[in-house]
């Protein structure tokens, strides 16, 4: 039985592409980018090519890309470092958000930091945002695309109210970039995470954006890399790579998100005909690659053990959250009881995943879940 990998919100493979030039940096282009001899200079200009790379691929100018070991590290030194507005001590942000976000922000909270947070309506959409960026609110921090139902936020509007009041605004956009336009003019937000490995390069490199005069503390020390806001040996080979991602972004992320929006599709409509299940967040705009869907008197363990076993590789949530007892966070802000979110399973699709995979996928799922309803009748 063949494998199907459904599973490209957590990661995708590598493009041959991007693994050709990867290793070339790391042949070619290895030396220490800080240092000032030939050899550095050479990794310097390669590094430097792959910053202007990435800032073309958002929109935005080479000087404002800091590069990351991922965008965990890129969340937490925005919503950490970023300064407030004086007189606006208010983070506004969504229960919603991956656990990057939601645990730093805890852990700001826990300080002392006000948090204030949107409500979610029951198809993934927010209530009534663009009302809840008020005068007391410095900063928002709202993802573009979630990680788990594929569900869009309308960061647009948002931002749009937010430079009206004074307030910043930081978007996670790792599930965004490479499957549809990211374009931070065109959003209106100050700040920005994107990330390589959710677009077909490496794991351990990411990107902030930060919009040129904001002013940043760094949250670790030890060098002047990065304008000292990321201290540390570049991870050449990482950056060099994921500058090459960003062309392949720039020339292909429309017609991916048209292929991978036509395979999401054909699995939710070979669904369609199946008893008791929901896709959560296909009311509203979704992002093309995810399909969150419940089954109802289903355990959820019971049908990931199933697919797997039928060859069809797919999660349970974020895979951050991976080995947690606790039911998705996002599902459970969605309205659904704690045993609906335990018994949802997120399908993402990606590059050369075929019509016919996706059908076939489905069909195997609905073979899953009929094993598992007779055991749980048994």
């Amino acid at each position: 039985m063949n494998e199907i990998y459904l599973d490209y919100a957590a990661t995708t493979p590598l493009d041959p592409r991007v693994r050709a030039r990867l290793v070339q940096a790391l042949d070619e282009e290895w030396g220490n980018p800080s240092s000032v001899h030939a050899v550095g200079r050479k990794a310097r200009r390669a590094v430097e090519e792959a910053r202007e790379a990435v800032a073309q691929s958002i929109g935005a100018h080479p000087r404002e890309i800091i590069f990351t070991s991922g965008a965990t590290e890129a969340v937490n030194l925005a919503l950490r470092g970023m300064l407030l507005p004086d007189g606006k001590p208010a983070l506004l942000t969504s229960p919603t958000e991956h656990s990057a976000v939601t645990s730093t922000v805890a852990h700001l909270e826990k300080g002392g930091r006000t948090v204030r947070r949107f409500g979610v309506e029951r198809s993934g959409e927010l209530s009534r945002p663009v009302d809840q960026v008020d005068d007391e609110v410095g900063m928002v921090a709202l993802m573009l695309v979630n990680n788990e139902t594929g569900v869009r936020n309308d960061v647009e509007s948002v931002a749009a109210r937010a430079k009206e009041s004074g307030a910043l605004v930081f978007c996670d956009a790792v599930q965004a970039w490479g499957t549809g336009s990211v374009d931070v003019k065109e959003l209106g937000v100050d700040a920005m995470a994107i990330s390589a490995h959710k677009a077909y390069g490496p794991k351990g490199i990411g990107a902030l954006y930060l919009r040129d005069g904001l002013q940043l503390d760094p949250v670790i020390f030890g060098g002047t890399q990065e304008r000292g806001l990321r201290p540390g040996t570049h991870n050449g080979g990482g950056i060099v790579a994921m500058g090459e991602v960003a062309r392949l972004v720039m020339e292909r992320c429309e017609e991916l998100a048209r292929e991978i929006a036509a395979a999401r599709d054909a699995f939710e409509e070979q669904l369609a005909g199946l008893e008791d299940i929901h896709i959560n967040g296909s009311t509203t705009r979704r992002g093309p690659k995810q399909s969150n869907v419940t089954v109802s008197g289903v355990d959820g363990e019971a049908l990931l053990m199933g697919l797997d076993a039928m060859g069809v590789r797919a999660s349970s949530g974020s895979a951050c959250s991976a080995g947690s007892i606790e039911p998705s966070h996002v599902l459970r802000a969605m309205g659904l009881r704690p045993e609906e979110a335990k018994a949802s399973i997120r399908f993402s699709f990606g590059a050369g995943v075929t019509v016919e995979a996706a059908r076939e996928a489905a069909s195997r799922f609905g073979s899953v879940i009929e094993s598992c309803r007779a055991l749980a009748n048994f």
